[in-house]
């Protein structure tokens, strides 16, 4: 594909025309690419009624495309139809059994990422539970809790509560000191920089489409580092989890030598197509491009919050930020309530107003935000005075 400009890119979003959209984090703007791949897909099932060769290669081609954008290998990618499936699967392939079986997680995880681990506990995980300092999940407080206890260490590259971005190489650097895993959960940065999950070190990867990647609900990504594939056999699994699907043998379980032994039921065909359009999008304007763009105008919304003095939970700190700034709130749902009626579409987290920029985003849009957050100060918390 050529390469696109970002106004070129924009014009790709009918949305954006009649809404100021920072919601990027929820869910990303529908483009005309995206919804084009759902009309092919459905065109398929118009006109060849179940044409499955062609709809498991068109997996295959996601699983290619999502290797690329992530710098791994296709062998080491698993489609799953969501996050959570994807982390069950892996979770259930580790052995708790043994004295190295502790699980440390920081409390700034999404819901599910604890879910799924105290979910082990019956298999003998012990999760373990790290707080965090302020609005910040520093490395030095995963470290006070890793020993050789540990297992694996859970961590989201960007928290969807507050934008705190976690040092990846000084985590992984840590676990592996002590033999543990490290697993990223990076739904909420995948899509809004480069990515390379082998320079990055980390032993297995989670993320999805849905958001930043400009794709539609019901799919994920799971990344397992090659040499980790064959020790690995889930407990939970299916059909595709197969080395051969179609050989239809119920009283068969053999594994694939890739990661797609965590794959279980039928893929999520509909949403594929819809992926591989969000991220062939994405690529072609480069993303470096695409990292730098989105600093550049988050940068111009935090200054723009502190000079209007509101309280921002995200770090200013380019290096602990991601595309996510979230904005102290007395009344949340209120706030975004008169956002919405402003033609403003945001979200919400406990106390915090969230705007989430992306490449298709101005720094008109940016201005806008702050304009209206400004003539709606009275449901914003004042940043504290300086001491």
């Amino acid at each position: 594909m050529s390469q696109t400009t970002f106004a070129s890119f924009r014009t790709r979003f009918p949305l954006l025309a009649r809404r100021v959209y920072v919601n990027s984090c929820s869910q990303g703007a529908l483009s005309l690419d995206v919804e084009e791949a759902n009309q092919r897909f459905l065109e398929t099932w118009h006109r060849d009624g179940s044409p499955w060769d062609a709809w498991v290669a068109e997996v295959d081609r996601l699983r290619d495309v999502v290797a690329v954008a992530i710098g791994a290998s296709p062998d080491e990618v698993t489609i799953a139809p969501s996050a959570s499936v994807a982390l069950s699967a892996l979770a259930s392939a580790l052995d708790f059994s043994g004295p190295r079986r502790r699980v440390v997680m920081g409390r700034f995880e999404f819901p599910t990422m604890g879910h799924v681990w105290l979910a082990q506990a019956r298999r003998g995980a012990d999760v373990h539970w790290v707080d965090g300092d302020g609005d910040r999940m520093p490395v030095s407080a995963y470290v006070t809790a890793i020993d050789d206890r540990t297992l694996v260490v859970p961590a989201t590259h960007v928290s969807y509560r507050n934008g705190y971005r976690v040092d990846v190489p000084a985590l992984t650097a840590a676990c592996h000191a002590h033999g543990a895993y490290v697993l990223l959960d990076d739904y909420q940065r995948t899509g809004t920089a480069p990515l390379e999950v082998h320079d990055l070190g980390v032993d297995f990867l989670v993320t999805g489409a849905l958001k930043y990647l400009l794709g539609a609900a019901g799919i994920a990504f799971l990344y397992v580092r090659r040499d980790l594939i064959d020790r690995l056999e889930p407990a939970v699994t299916g059909w595709f989890g197969r080395v051969d699907p179609f050989a239809f043998r119920p009283d068969v379980l053999d594994w694939p030598p890739t990661s797609r032994r965590f794959e279980a039921g039928t893929p999520p065909v509909p949403s594929a197509y819809m992926a591989r359009a969000g991220i062939e999008l994405l690529a072609s304007l480069g993303w470096q491009a695409i990292d730098d763009r989105i600093n550049a105008l988050t940068a111009r919304l935090l200054q723009g919050l502190h000079r209007s003095g509101f309280e921002c939970l995200t770090p200013d700190v380019r290096a602990e930020r991601g595309p996510l700034t979230v904005v102290h709130s007395t009344d949340p749902a209120a706030l975004l309530e008169r956002l919405s009626a402003r033609g403003i579409v945001a979200s919400t987290r406990g106390q915090g107003l969230r705007i989430a920029l992306h490449a298709y985003n101005t720094e008109e849009d940016v201005d806008v935000v702050l304009e209206a957050l400004d003539e709606e100060r009275a449901l914003l918390v004042p940043a504290p005075t300086a001491v």
